[in-house]
């Protein structure tokens, strides 16, 4: 078994697609009044909201238990709507040595598709892929079109 990895869903969302780039790339601290059955926090360690190198801290619940996750925004890309972040610290870095999450957002009028893929390097081979966290992340955005639908 690998222990490097790169996973990937697609969801579509009907809410907008700018909107949705906006939230990860500028604004992820609104995020947890928009899916607070999942992230309880978001808050700023180090640097500005919307700019590449900023540290954010993640609160949240996943597969039942409270985690964090202290990241890096690596990329901000206003024109292909892509956003990556680099877990630096918390729970996942007791499964992974590397993990990445990145976020793209394919704007087409009504409908918009946003893609979530995650590249991870794990510590050992008894590290499962991380698709209950894919399937959080998709719920998460889920979470986050249905707050922009009312």
């Amino acid at each position: 078994m690998a222990l490097t990895g790169k996973i990937e869903r697609q969801v579509e969302i009907k809410s907008d697609g700018d909107v949705f780039h906006e939230i990860f790339s500028s604004r992820p601290h609104h995020i947890n009044t928009m899916s607070p059955g999942n992230i309880h926090g978001v808050d700023l360690h180090e640097g500005d909201w919307g700019t590449v190198g900023s540290v954010i801290i993640w609160s949240y619940t996943h597969d039942g238990k409270q985690k964090t996750a202290k990241d890096i925004v690596e990329t901000i890309d206003e024109k292909n709507k892509t956003v990556t972040f680099k877990v630096i610290e918390g729970d996942l870095m007791e499964l992974y040595k590397n993990f990445k999450a990145t976020v793209h957002v394919e704007t087409k009028g009504e409908s918009n598709l946003v893609t979530w893929t995650f590249e991870y390097e794990k510590l050992n081979e008894e590290v499962e892929d991380p698709n209950t966290l894919l399937d959080f992340i998709i719920n998460v955005s889920k979470d986050i079109e249905a707050h922009h639908l009312k």
